[in-house]
């Protein structure tokens, strides 16, 4: 009788391997094409994930926005203009390391710095825009956040336009010592001019809102709206743990605690930001 061969047949050497083969299936798709919420883990398509402005649809996380990102959401469409935005820190302190950070950011998120100012419509009603970019530095606030901030105030003022601040950031920035610092009491004293002319300012909170913007400019809104679950205070949760060695409650530094005590107006999603803001606009005006 004759012995079975062991050697597989011409077709079916001729197949490819099976992790080959795989790989040509997956020519052409784009290695981005989903994204890992950082609220639940959850694996999201990224195309979905973006129409829903970024918030997760099992957990409702808020992803952190650019300023392009918060500028479209809130602005009427091409109506946005840009001011100061060729402004730039310098290096009082001589601070290592500064300059190759600040170039470094600059490249990253196309900004000169960590805020965005201009004038803007919503609902073709005419606003003075601001809004911090997180992206760089961690949306700290030195000189050039500070006058930016002061000049808007001073637009909103001059032309009674609303001005509408989007804060989010981890403070004053540490490189450039008392000079950020002073952007305290200078934007401060911007928003209370303002308010000395009667002229409306309204604040969103975006994740996170912390240290010297909280304790300056921020919380001196007519109106304050908040992001869901975003932290809100003057230091961070672990923070103020790790300093006064206690255990402080659960959502203690969060928007909805701020809420229920009475320092934030409103915590609204994402999508219901702008209608509510042109809503306002539209009855201050």
């Amino acid at each position: 009788m004759a012995r079975r061969s062991n050697t597989p047949s011409s077709n079916k050497a001729a197949e490819p391997p099976a992790d080959t083969a795989h790989k040509r299936a997956m020519d052409g798709i784009p290695d981005d094409l989903w994204i890992k919420c950082l609220g639940c883990s959850e694996m999201l398509y990224r195309k979905e994930f973006e129409q829903d402005l970024k918030v997760c649809r099992r957990c409702g996380h808020h992803a952190r926005l650019t300023a392009e990102e918060r500028i479209a959401l809130i602005a009427d469409e091409g109506s946005f203009v840009e001011r100061d935005a060729d402004l730039v820190s310098k290096d009082p302190l001589g601070f290592p390391k500064y300059k190759a950070d600040l170039a470094r950011y600059r490249e990253q998120t196309g900004r000169q710095d960590s805020m965005v100012w201009g004038e803007a419509k919503i609902d073709e009603n005419p606003i003075i825009l601001g809004v911090s970019e997180f992206g760089f530095l961690g949306g700290t606030m030195g000189s050039v956040m500070g006058e930016k901030v002061t000049r808007a105030a001073e637009e909103a003022a001059a032309k009674r336009h609303p001005l509408i601040l989007v804060c989010s950031g981890g403070g004053a920035r540490l490189h450039e010592g008392i000079i950020s610092l002073m952007q305290m009491a200078k934007t401060s004293a911007a928003i209370a001019r303002l308010g000395q002319a009667g002229v409306p300012y309204i604040a969103v909170f975006a994740d996170p809102m912390l240290a010297g913007i909280a304790a300056s400019f921020a919380f001196l809104a007519d109106i304050i709206i908040a992001e869901p679950a975003a932290i809100v205070g003057f230091a961070g949760p672990r923070v103020v743990e790790s300093a006064y060695r206690i255990k402080l409650p659960p959502g203690s530094m969060t928007a909805e605690f701020h809420y229920a005590h009475g320092m934030v107006d409103m915590v609204l999603p994402r999508k219901e930001i702008r209608p509510m803001l042109a809503r306002l606009v539209k009855i201050l005006k």
